[in-house]
């Protein structure tokens, strides 16, 4: 439900953490088909989480997510992808590729 004001749920979530050669990186996954939307925010509880290199791990976690408001919503639907373009190099030149 989309509303006005913000507001707070709580759900377990699975945290899959690779660090190996070929992925490196961290992911949340909620049961229950939660979905997350643009400017909604995700605050995982419990203890930090270090894993060796070469290793992939998941851990069952609590989660809450704090709802964006409409407002919020909209502003980083709009801002979205003005940041990901940040994110991008581009270079231009005045002479053209052969």
């Amino acid at each position: 439900m989309i509303g006005l004001i913000r507001y707070t749920e709580t759900h377990e979530c699975t945290v899959e953490i690779n660090n190996t050669f070929d992925a490196f990186g961290a992911h949340v996954r909620f049961q229950a088909g939660t979905v997350i939307h643009p400017g909604d925010e995700v605050l995982v509880h419990g203890a930090p989480i270090s894993i060796p290199y070469g290793e992939s791990r998941s851990f069952q976690r609590r989660a809450t997510i704090t709802r964006a408001g409409l407002l919020e919503r909209t502003w980083a639907r709009l801002t979205g992808d003005l940041e990901m373009l940040e994110l991008c190099e581009f270079s231009f030149t005045e002479r053209t590729l052969s």
